[in-house]
């Protein structure tokens, strides 16, 4: 027997690509194309770097009341991580130790099967519908947990708070994670059903809508009972806190409202934009709820697109994987590089002759 054969064997989560150049589009890992607050970009630029060689706080007791204040709940019900991933690995590690299958969609954040596998927590996926939404009622079924992203990644598409309290009366024997990771794009919060349900457990992300992807930080809330199991199982797996830098970016991101408003308008009403145009050209897509969309064209191939695009440095997100594989999941981007994005779009559609190329000459489109 060699150590071969000890060695894990997994199918690791893809991310979208990274390419090693400077000048192309990135509309492919769902970031915010604005920097971060102003604030936090100073709390950066002063912080004090001899403090650096003390541990930071294990708890991010500051961050935590921040966040706490401003979500309107206890600093009990509020647990910081080290991006969203690091919570959520944590949820699974803390909350899923049943031989009952967890439960979650089939279409939706694709490493909930990689922690899954890892941790050997057995899992199954519910089939979304045609229109890739989730039904709740398919949820009515005995299980060791339940994983809903609201809204839903790559799909888009969120539901409102009925949605989430259904499933939750029919799962009170079980922790239900939402993963609000696109909530402030128009999404519904879950956050007024927390005093309701103490096995609700809501995990939210800096890295989009405030435009802190390369900070990493992220957070969990749910009753304390839960936050003391995901602090127990941090101190015993991963005892490193979110680091003393990062806690101060995060702070001050959370105390710049104004900022935060006006960057989610500007990728909400670029989103919208991009959405009247991606139909105008035949594309079919849910209405977002989050900085991305999902779009299908009937007459040509999601990968033909994406090559097309990848060729003039724009980078989109393709799925080989069934059911979605004839969609792209397209990032919010500013309105110079929705604008390109559009272009090659329409310059591409005309090169193939799409069938409606006469209706897309009378809307203004030249050759």
């Amino acid at each position: 027997m060699s150590w071969r054969d000890n060695l894990i064997k997994i199918e690791p989560y893809v991310a979208g690509e990274q390419p090693n150049k400077t000048d192309f589009i990135k509309l492919n890992a769902n970031e915010n194309p604005y920097p971060p607050s102003p604030k936090a970009q100073k709390a950066i630029r002063e912080f004090d770097s001899t403090t650096l060689k003390k541990y930071p706080s294990s708890t991010a007791k500051e961050l935590v009341k921040a966040i706490a204040r401003r979500e309107g709940i206890g600093v009990e019900n509020v647990f910081a991580g080290n991006g969203t991933d690091d919570v959520l690995s944590l949820c699974f590690r803390a909350f899923f130790n049943s031989k009952k299958p967890v439960i979650f969609p089939d279409i939706t954040y694709s490493f909930n099967t990689v922690w899954c596998d890892i941790l050997r927590i057995p899992y199954e996926t519910v089939p979304v519908d045609e229109e890739f939404n989730i039904n709740p009622a398919d949820y009515r079924r005995e299980n060791g947990g339940v994983v809903i992203a609201n809204p839903n990644a790559p799909t888009s598409i969120g539901r409102g708070l009925d949605f989430i309290r259904e499933i939750l009366e029919n799962n009170r024997d079980s922790v239900v994670i939402v993963d609000e990771a696109y909530v402030d794009f128009g999404g519904t919060t879950a956050i007024p059903l927390l005093s309701e349900y103490d096995n609700l457990c809501i995990t939210r992300t800096f890295s989009k809508s405030r435009s802190m992807a390369g900070m990493r930080l992220g957070y969990a809330m749910a009753c304390a009972e839960l936050i003391s199991a995901l602090m127990a199982t941090k101190d015993s797996m991963n005892s490193y806190p979110v680091d003393s830098i990062a806690q101060a970016a995060g702070i001050a991101s959370i105390e710049d409202d104004e900022y935060f408003r006006e960057t989610l308008k500007k990728v909400i009403s670029t989103r919208d934009r991009l959405t009247k145009e991606l139909r105008m050209m035949g594309f079919r897509l849910p209405d977002s709820q989050t900085n991305f969309v999902f779009a299908t064209h009937p007459d040509i191939s999601a990968r033909e697109i994406f090559d097309h695009l990848k060729s003039k440095d724009i980078y989109v997100r393709w799925f080989n994987k069934p059911r979605i594989s004839d969609y792209l999941r397209i990032t919010v981007g500013t309105d110079e590089e929705t604008d390109r994005l559009i272009w090659e779009l329409k310059d591409l559609l005309l090169e193939v002759g799409w069938e409606k190329k006469e209706r897309a000459l009378n809307a203004g489109w030249t050759e």
